[in-house]
Order: C-alpha cells, then structure tokens, then sequence
C-alpha cells in the first residue's frame, strides 16, 4: 500500500487507494471504496445500480448478484494503520509509514494523502479511519497549525469513543522530525499515551499497540458491514 515520493507530488492529500497504486478518478474506481451502511444515499444506489448493470450487459440479475460480491472483495482491503498529518509532513508521514512497515512488518498502512483524488475530504477521512484497525496522529509543529488536522483528531477520538471496537484505536505520535512538545499537545490528546519515536521504548510501545487480535476482530466487524451495505445496493 506504500507509495513512492513522486507519486505524493502529483496530487498532495488525494493519491488513489488500491492495488494499483496508480491516480485512478475513474467512476469504477471511486465506487470500489469503502462505505458505511449509515453513508449510503439515495444518490449512491442510483449510481451503484447504473454500474452493475453495464457490468452484467446481457446476463441475468441473479447471476450478477453472485459475481459482483466477489469481484469487489478482490479490491477491498482493511488496512492496518492510516497516519493523519499536516499536509507539509507528507514526506515525514511516508517515513513512519515506510518504519512501520518494512521494520515492524505492520502492513498494509497507508498516509492520508494517498486517498483517492477528486472525493470530498470527510469522505476520505471517514473510509479511511473506518477502514483500517488503528488512526495515528502525526503530532508534529505543522499539526497545530493546520485546522483540519485540529478537525480530524476530534473526529478520530469521538469515532473511537462513540464504537466499541474503535476503543483506543486512535493513537498519537511524536516522529523525529519537528516532534510537537508536550506542553503544546491539545488537551484531548494528553490523555492518550502517544508513540515516542525518539524514546528507548518506542519498539516495545509498538509491539503492545499493534496486535494481531485487534486487527483482526475489527476486519470481521468491517467485513460485515460492507457485506450488509452491498446486500442493500443489489436489493
């Protein structure tokens, strides 16, 4: 799910998400994302039912129902980590992305600016968030200063506390690079252990956090609501 830097600079805080890697804005594509049950319009069902049917052109509902579960599932991915971070710390944010998964082998990850282009950021911030176990907070000098991010760790912290399987889910860390001091973390925040890059114990911290347990329970629990919202679209 990583990416290299160049990719970053064609569309900061809008890269594709999938398997290809590649900036994809295609109307397939952007329907393969992840959606909650609650997130689904009238508008959704009506797009969603205009693509199946050029899909299966010539063949029968009922066969249609049956295939494109299947070919959806091919495209969907329950990440383990999404990092949430000022648009200027893309590059430090590719850095821990890259630490936690080529050293810890916590994988698939991915950074906030490799969502898809061209879809509303609360959208993005919301698939994202809901499609991956754990949402860590960038805190760095640049955090505070970018209102959206002061946006999206409310929204985290309130997900987690508001879903049972989010339940410290949210976790804030201060990278190497341009760490935000203590005295300087939002309040919200200072209640919640942060990720310590630069401290002795940082491997152990991360091993603690990131259990296989609790990936897992929070895959089924994503599998099964996705399960459900496809159910409604083909009804």
């Amino acid at each position: 799910m990583g990416i290299g830097k160049s990719k970053v600079g064609i569309c900061p805080f809008s890269l594709s998400w999938g398997k290809s890697h590649s900036v994809d804005t295609s109307q397939d594509h952007r329907e393969s994302e992840p959606k909650k049950l609650e997130d689904i319009s009238l508008g959704d069902v009506v797009e969603q039912n205009n693509t199946t049917e050029e899909q299966i052109d010539g063949q029968e509902g009922a066969e249609a129902r049956e295939e494109i579960p299947e070919e959806e599932a091919e495209e969907e991915v329950f990440l383990k980590f999404v990092i949430l971070h000022a648009e200027d710390d893309t590059d430090e944010a590719l850095r821990v992305q890259n630490l936690l998964q080529n050293d810890f082998g916590i994988k698939p990850g991915i950074i906030f600016a490799e969502m898809p282009c061209g879809r509303p950021h609360l959208q993005n911030l919301d698939d994202a968030v809901n499609g991956s176990a754990w949402t860590i907070l960038l805190l760095t000098e640049n955090f505070l200063r970018d209102t959206w991010c002061n946006f999206q760790f409310y929204t985290s912290l309130m997900n987690s506390v508001n879903r049972q399987h989010k339940y410290n889910s949210v976790i804030p860390m201060r990278p190497l690079n341009s760490p935000l001091p203590r005295e300087r973390t939002p309040f919200a925040l200072q209640t919640i252990n942060a990720l310590e890059e630069e401290s002795r114990g940082f491997s152990t911290q991360v091993e603690r956090i990131f259990q296989e347990s609790v990936y897992k329970t929070q895959q089924t629990i994503w599998r099964e609501t996705r399960n459900l919202a496809q159910r409604q679209f083909i009804a």
